[in-house]
């Protein structure tokens, strides 16, 4: 049976080169894999609809096995790394440099539906649960997330973001657009000081004018990356035990929306 969220054929052909390979591509023995297009297929109803594992159409096989995948590849950073290589083949498609030299930074808090670990309370937008941070180039991509405590403050976010993106192996921004709640000279400092590849960027606050909603300039491309989350019904509370598993639904629903363009 065909789910709207299915991986079409050109979709497939776009992610299959992406994938790790089998024991059994690799020569191993032994029981024969799961068919890798219908377990992601399943991961991506999961994520869309926001449904439970359990409660996952037969149709995607054994919900266990779908899992399972999940968490491994999760724990691997496969659906970091995929959504990655995605992000580079999109922006060149769109005639831009593979490394990104501007982007914008923000975060959402929201609740929470499990008593996982990483559970805070955000006193400024006065929720329980856990903040998502983001790092957007200026097509509104993803180049970094990270899954904290909703008690953690933008400035922290903000260190870990540039971590991340450090230990990923990027370099290349020149400049990074954010709030006010990010501003001040410890933080200032601490871009400047902490990496090498982190010296040269200059963060830049765009403050809000004007009364009621409007759009920010060059902040809203994040905003946006929010709302495209959102669609995703999964991230409508934050229902992961752990952090680690947060960020890789993030990921793969970006990985989605990229594979969708790129074919």
């Amino acid at each position: 049976m065909y789910y709207p969220t299915d991986l079409t054929d050109k979709q497939w052909a776009v992610l299959t080169p992406l994938l790790p390979k089998t024991k059994w591509q690799l020569g191993s023995r032994g029981r024969p894999p799961a068919d890798r297009r219908t377990v992601i297929d399943g991961i991506l109803y999961v994520v869309k609809t926001g449904c439970q594992w359990r409660m996952l159409p037969i149709d995607y096989g054994r919900w266990k096995t779908v899992y399972g995948y999940f968490n491994s590849w999760s724990k691997q950073g496969i659906w970091e790394s995929m959504m990655d290589t995605l992000r580079d083949q999109y922006r060149e498609k769109t005639d831009k440099n593979s490394s990104p030299s501007a982007g914008c930074i923000d975060s959402q808090s929201v609740k929470t539906h499990t008593q996982g670990i990483h559970v805070g309370f955000d006193g400024g937008k006065k929720v329980k649960g856990r903040k998502r941070h983001l790092l957007v180039d200026t097509l509104g991509i993803i180049m970094c997330v990270v899954v904290t405590s909703a008690c953690l403050g933008e400035r922290e976010g903000l260190k870990r973001l540039l971590n991340c993106y450090v230990k990923k192996g990027m370099s290349g921004l020149k400049k990074i657009w954010l709030d006010s709640g990010y501003s001040g000279n410890p933080v200032v400092e601490w871009v400047k000081e902490s990496h090498e590849v982190t010296r040269s960027i200059i963060l830049e606050v765009v403050e809000k004018t004007g009364k009621g909603f409007n759009v920010v300039k060059k902040r809203w491309v994040v905003e946006r990356t929010f709302s495209w989350l959102i669609n995703y019904r999964r991230h409508s509370k934050d229902y992961e035990v752990l952090t680690i598993n947060s960020e890789a639904m993030i990921h793969i629903a970006m990985l989605h929306i990229l594979v969708k363009r790129v074919a």
